[in-house]
């Protein structure tokens, strides 16, 4: 069954929380101090800009302004402008005079990410999965704080930008903080703090489930190009979502790193396809992959995901011990020790809240420890799926295999990358015949 009961508004707290929290959110803690008053000519104001206007940028951007008083909304992008300005119209209603976006600072197309950046002193990042690499390292670059949503990479070449994008971070004492949210939920990590201090033994096996629906399909709009109706509606496109094990079950393989003190699985094999969401709604990625990974101890993750109507859903990481079991998303531990934690927390207001706390008090915070190899880990599964092949981490560091185009060569007239077939369906890969790595 899946879970999201253990989500709340309000805090939660214990001691174990707070080491945690210490360990987990603040790695970079050390590495110097930021001038705040620096920001906004020695003001107290810490400029924002939005980099994507969808629904989850939006909500990012509402958590960044509830994080500080201080924080002022003040440049927007994404690939179509109507919605741009009617996000804009949204987060006005909902936070008033912290949104100080003029139609100067409202940006249209795939290069209005550098004017975003330059206005910014923090950039969010939730546009499509292809530009999160390209986008951080972008800012970064410029001296500016990042928070990223997931996945952190499509493909190997993606990866090692974001690697270097954490290594700069790391070398500018400047925050990169992560969308993948679990890290920020004090219950998860009270949870995989005691599977690490032995509550169910040794770990002999991890299930992971993300079976839903699928994303939002929306119809196409008059006077849309190939290239924005794609862009419209980017999770259904492998060039700019990377597909499903990528795009979400990259949550529950970041779960299963954590647990395994984030290593990456030395090797995996996936199956996949597309069965039933093959309409050209759906664009042309999978709706169905089952991945299973191995790392070096033999310890296996066997992980599926589904994005198809009227079947069985499930949203669950359960681990499986010589002493017991875990149920990370319901925060629960049955076996000789039995254990659930009761509390609340909100990890999407809290990847902020410690963001904003960190810019305040000098003291970075870096995720690049974690984002890339759980990243890392689904680019490896994906990749599998769609070859019908055996990879190997090695294989992956090797490679510098892309979606193309690269995200610096999009351009708003170029030709779409994939096009429909005669059957008015998008082509999709072919797990035996297919080539990537």
């Amino acid at each position: 069954m899946g879970h999201s009961n253990a989500s709340g508004k309000g805090a939660g707290t214990t001691r174990r929380d707070f080491l945690k929290a210490s360990t987990t959110v603040a790695s970079a803690a050390a590495l110097g101090a930021l001038n705040i008053r620096a920001y906004a000519g020695g003001s107290d104001i810490i400029r924002v800009g939005m980099i994507g206007c969808g629904g989850r940028n939006t909500g990012a951007a509402d958590q960044a302004m509830a994080a500080d008083k201080g924080v002022r909304l003040v440049a927007m992008c994404d690939i179509l402008m109507d919605r741009v300005k009617a996000v804009r119209e949204i987060l006005k209603k909902n936070k008033g005079a912290q949104v100080t976006v003029d139609d100067d600072h409202c940006f249209a197309g795939f290069d209005g990410y550098k004017h975003v950046i330059e206005a910014s002193d923090v950039v969010v990042i939730a546009n499509a999965a292809k530009f999160h690499p390209f986008h951080a390292l972008s800012a970064l670059r410029a001296g500016k704080h990042v928070f990223v949503e997931k996945p952190h990479g499509t493909d190997p070449l993606g990866m090692k930008t974001m690697q270097q994008a954490a290594e700069l971070a790391k070398q500018k004492g400047l925050c990169l903080v992560s969308g993948l949210h679990s890290r920020y939920h004090t219950g998860y990590a009270e949870t995989v703090q005691r599977i690490h201090d032995g509550a169910i033994g040794d770990v002999i096996s991890i299930e992971e489930n993300f079976l839903r629906a699928p994303y939002g399909v929306v119809d196409r709009k008059p006077g849309l190009t190939e290239v924005q109706w794609q862009c419209s509606t980017q999770y259904h496109f492998r060039w700019l979502s990377g597909d499903d094990v990528v795009q979400s079950l990259v949550h529950n393989l970041d779960r299963a790193s954590w647990v395994m003190h984030n290593q990456v699985p030395v090797k995996c094999h996936g199956l996949g396809g597309r069965s039933s969401m093959t309409e050209p709604i759906y664009g042309d990625v999978f709706d169905h992959h089952s991945v299973v990974y191995e790392f070096a101890n033999g310890v296996r993750i066997y992980a599926f995901c589904r994005t198809t109507t009227g079947c069985y859903d499930e949203y669950s990481s359960l681990v499986r011990g010589s002493k017991g079991k875990a149920d990370i998303m319901g925060c629960r531990i049955t076996g000789e020790k039995n254990w659930r934690w009761t509390g609340q927390c909100d990890p999407y207001q809290r990847e902020h809240d410690v963001l904003f706390a960190a810019i305040r008090s000098g003291k970075p915070v870096n995720n690049g420890d974690y984002m890339v190899p759980s990243t890392t880990i689904g680019v490896m599964g994906q990749i599998s799926c769609y070859t019908g092949k055996e990879v190997t981490l090695e294989q992956i560091k090797q490679s510098d295999y892309f979606y193309p185009p690269k995200p610096e060569d999009c351009r708003d007239d170029m030709e779409p990358p994939v096009k429909t077939e005669a059957s008015g369906s998008y082509p999709v890969p072919l797990p035996g015949r297919t080539k990537m790595i």
